[in-house]
């Protein structure tokens, strides 16, 4: 009897393990598509809101889905749906315009239709100028261990959202632009590291970035370790993990 039986219940045993792995996918997979997907900070264009080092869940419900929401961005239809908005000033992952198959993360500046422009360093939407406030000074920690003091500004939008934003140098490349008209449909991107990002002022690079590439607000860090290590290693995590980033909010 027994002889006959165990073959029987090691294949049993087999098949429920492929099946729970097989769920456990198909449930990671639901999530990351529906729900929440993880994302990396591989630059400093966001300091220091965020950093080089820092992982984040993005939610992908906030503005509703689109092809890019899907693994591979595959085709399934045209346009969003259950479309929402995104509001001035969320921090945002989108599909690159130019390059759909690269993610960039940026704050949402100006919404379809108006003009954005800097002038001297001060942001303008419509002809206004943003409210910024002196903020004092940031110490930068670059990768291999220089320290840089960094001028801080409180830069607070017309719907009172506020978040600092760093001021490397005096008279940078895009301290001065022209005025940027926001195109129906379409949204302006800027880094907080505003004279360390390539964003909505580099028409060639970024420009104006369509409603479809969005693919959803950055919410919330749930890891991150020193900018140049890796978070794989676990055995640096006592003094390379920075634990007062874990679990904190995206503003």
């Amino acid at each position: 009897m027994s002889s006959t039986t165990e073959p029987k219940k090691q294949e049993g045993g087999l098949g429920e393990t492929v099946k729970v792995i097989l769920q456990a996918f198909l449930i990671a997979i639901l999530i990351r598509t529906f729900l929440f997907q993880p994302f990396n900070i591989p630059s400093g264009s966001m300091k220091e809101t965020l950093l080089v080092g820092d992982y984040l869940f993005v939610s992908k419900y906030s503005y509703g889905y689109s092809r890019f929401s899907f693994p591979f961005s595959l085709p399934l239809f045209d346009g969003r749906i259950f479309g929402s908005a995104p509001a001035r000033g969320d921090v945002v992952v989108f599909k690159l315009p130019r390059d759909e198959t690269t993610d960039y993360i940026k704050r949402v500046i100006g919404l379809p239709g108006d003009e954005i422009q800097m002038i001297d360093g001060v942001l303008h939407i419509n002809g206004q100028p943003v409210k910024r406030e002196d903020a004092g000074y940031w110490m930068d920690q670059e990768a291999d261990g220089r320290a840089q003091r960094v001028k801080v500004w409180r830069e607070t939008l017309p719907n009172g959202v506020s978040y600092n934003t760093l001021d490397l140098v005096d008279n940078g490349f895009y301290d001065n632009t022209p005025v940027y008209k926001v195109p129906a449909g379409h949204y302006f991107m800027m880094g907080d590291n505003r004279d360390n990002s390539t964003d909505s002022r580099v028409l060639s690079q970024v420009g104006y970035v369509p409603y479809d590439n969005l693919i959803g607000r950055a919410q919330i860090i749930f890891f991150s370790v020193e900018e140049g290590d890796a978070a794989w290693q676990f055995w640096k995590w006592p003094w390379t993990v920075r634990w007062d980033r874990l679990f904190s909010f995206v503003r």
